[in-house]
């Protein structure tokens, strides 16, 4: 079973990805964990992300796909996967087909969780991070806007979406998602 959870910083997708994780007993594969790991290892891939990270620039996307393809061979991985932050481009999704293909596998479902900008916003002031300004945080929202949001229609159109309510408690939102990932199995 492999499952994207998607949704604009601060929704609650690492939160949610982490109890699925352990609930459906499969990985949670959150990108800046995967990226952290890649560079403190030094694996080639990581060693060429952290150029990019060295020098202020965006890290390619066939690079990030490289690295979740990289971190998808451990065992850890062999019954799915719980995608958290990947993919964030048509391009990524694209070779994250590919890389599924080449495996025998598919992505299960998508899972959309649906906040508001300004709770989302609200949010991630409240969690008083170095760089949760609001200035930061409605730039990153812009950039998702453009650049990730598209996908959805992406998705939508493969018959994989399907949004959730992101609003309520953490259980909530996590009985919210569990039974749009059953409709889907």
């Amino acid at each position: 079973m492999i499952i994207v959870l998607f949704g604009a910083p601060g929704v609650g997708k690492g939160t949610q990805a982490a109890i699925l994780a352990e609930k459906l007993n499969i990985a949670h594969l959150s990108t800046g964990d995967a990226f952290r790991a890649a560079i403190k290892n030094a694996t080639p891939v990581g060693v060429l992300a952290k150029s990019y990270v060295d020098a202020g620039a965006l890290v390619p996307d066939d690079v990030v796909a490289r690295i979740v393809e990289e971190t998808m061979e451990a065992p850890s991985f062999a019954n799915g996967c719980i995608l958290d932050g990947f993919p964030r481009t048509r391009a990524q999704a694209d070779a994250l087909q590919q890389l599924l293909a080449a495996k025998g596998l598919a992505v299960t479902c998508v899972v959309n969780l649906n906040v508001d900008d300004e709770t989302i916003i609200h949010r991630l002031l409240a969690r008083g991070r170095e760089d949760d300004k609001e200035d930061i945080i409605r730039y990153r929202l812009d950039v998702y806007n453009k650049e990730t949001a598209p996908l959805l229609e992406f998705y939508d159109g493969a018959g994989l979406l399907t949004s959730v309510d992101g609003l309520g408690t953490v259980e909530d939102v996590n009985e919210r998602i569990l039974a749009a990932i059953a409709v889907r199995q």
